[in-house]
């Protein structure tokens, strides 16, 4: 549990470099990018493309969502893959060529349907923000069978929570890291973005890994050597 509260996402990205396009690319990025009728059609095409790739990823998730069936799933694949075309349309300048257009594409229709159908099977449902998780995690390390490095290294994480973050970093870290709530289940509930959740994700764990490492600790400690 510690290392999933320590670990940052913001420090595992990376750039890469551009490389030629291929063909097939090449001609999604300038007819995307042309005026007119040519742009119309090569829009029309792609989201044909994003609506497939819509269909089958909330058809793979529908279990999780027992009213995606039918005209609902095909009305909220429509909206994915129009969420997505725009999407692209506003990204094109940060393609790169490190996949093929199309690859590249789909991502953004499998992100919107994943995003979506979370959405739709959090409805209704309570999200925790209140300092019983934190709790929960408190109570973590009592069980006789924990290692006791790891259940000091657990104390000290709870310690570290209710004395060196925020109540709001407190309260977003411990939704996302401890309860599972979706980022972006969590954005919609606060009235904020993912961006700014993850900065402070971010914060919040940076401030931990200083305070355990004031102490002469690391969540690499977790898991003891047999």
């Amino acid at each position: 549990m510690p290392s999933a509260l320590l670990t940052d996402p913001l420090q595992t990205c990376t750039v890469a470099a551009d490389v030629p396009l291929d063909a097939e690319s090449q001609s999604w990025i300038e007819r995307l990018g042309a005026p007119g009728a040519e742009r119309d059609a090569a829009s029309a095409e792609l989201h044909a493309l994003l609506l497939r790739a819509a269909r089958f990823e909330i058809g793979r998730r529908a279990a999780t969502a027992p009213d995606l069936r039918g005209p609902a799933l095909d009305d909220l694949a429509h909206q994915c893959a129009v969420d997505a075309l725009m999407a692209i349309l506003r990204k094109l300048g940060d393609f790169r060529g490190e996949s093929r257009f199309t690859t590249w594409a789909y991502k953004f229709a499998l992100l919107e349907a994943a995003v979506a159908v979370r959405r739709r099977g959090w409805q209704g449902r309570e999200v925790p923000l209140e300092p019983e998780a934190w709790d929960v995690l408190a109570a973590g390390g009592t069980s006789p069978h924990d290692d006791a490095e790891a259940g000091e290294l657990l104390a000290a994480v709870s310690d570290a929570i209710g004395r060196d973050l925020t109540p709001h970093q407190r309260r977003v870290l411990l939704a996302v890291a401890v309860q599972d709530v979706p980022i972006d289940v969590l954005a919609q509930r606060l009235g904020t973005t993912r961006g700014a959740l993850y900065k402070t994700i971010h914060d919040a764990r940076r401030r931990l890994r200083a305070a355990l490492a004031a102490q002469g600790l690391s969540p690499e400690r977790e898991t003891p050597t047999p």
